[in-house]
């Protein structure tokens, strides 16, 4: 099985280093390059053309020109932002720049891993419990409705959302749905996690602005779940 080509770019040099020893470790990956700072991400990507190339967004020179030019020397290899940056505004423009994925630092290398391997195949990848900010914030609506695949609902909660929609009540969803009000509870409370949000009025809202997919898909299909 062909390895998985990665390139580590952050100014960190401790960081830097574990990461580089982690994956090399890795059977299914292999470490072609390591950079410190934003016009390093453009001599790996033109040299080395991996697969992949995980990039800080704070470090010396522009990180988000960086990750828009990584194309022109690369067109196969994705960017994927490991930061400490949560702010919305910084994972809007790294998603504008052209990342395929916005992972936090606080993050396990099993979850970095996790990331990649769905990027690799086409999706786009945010750190779950910062995903519904960002898609309220992304001005692009086919950049808010890609990010929106971060967020997996399953084909209950999907079917409670829409209902929420609605205007129903917990009892009625309960009724309709025929299971117990507190069945509903629970999933209220998944919900509320999996949106980051902190009341019924928040999920309401968080659905409502995560666009049309609600209510352009069939009933009872489970929207975010590939």
């Amino acid at each position: 099985m062909e390895k998985i080509s990665v390139a580590f770019v952050d100014d960190h040099p401790v960081l830097l280093e574990g990461l580089v020893a982690n994956f090399s470790a890795r059977a299914d990956y292999s470490v072609v390059g390591t950079g410190v700072c934003a016009g390093d991400a453009l001599v790996v990507a033109s040299r080395e053309r991996p697969d992949i190339i995980v990039i800080d967004l704070n470090m010396p020179g522009d990180s988000f020109e960086a990750i828009s030019k990584i194309p022109q020397y690369s067109p196969q290899t994705k960017v994927l932002a490991f930061t400490a940056s949560a702010g919305i505004d910084y994972a809007v423009r790294a998603l504008e720049a052209g990342v395929s994925g916005y992972v936090l630092k606080g993050s396990t290398a099993n979850e970095l891993c996790e990331a990649i391997q769905k990027v690799l195949t086409g999706e786009t990848f945010i750190t779950p419990s910062f995903a519904t900010k960002v898609i309220v914030a992304l001005r692009d609506a086919s950049l808010r409705k890609i990010a929106a695949r971060a967020i997996k609902l399953s084909l209950r909660e999907d079917q409670i959302v829409k209902l929420l929609l609605r205007g129903r009540t917990n009892k009625e969803i309960a009724n309709q749905l025929n299971i117990s009000e507190k069945t509903v509870k629970h999933y209220m409370t998944l919900l509320m996690q999996k949106l980051n949000v902190r009341n019924r009025l928040e999920v309401i809202i968080a659905a409502q602005k995560l666009g049309e997919e609600y209510r352009e898909r069939e009933p009872g299909r489970a929207n975010f779940v590939n």
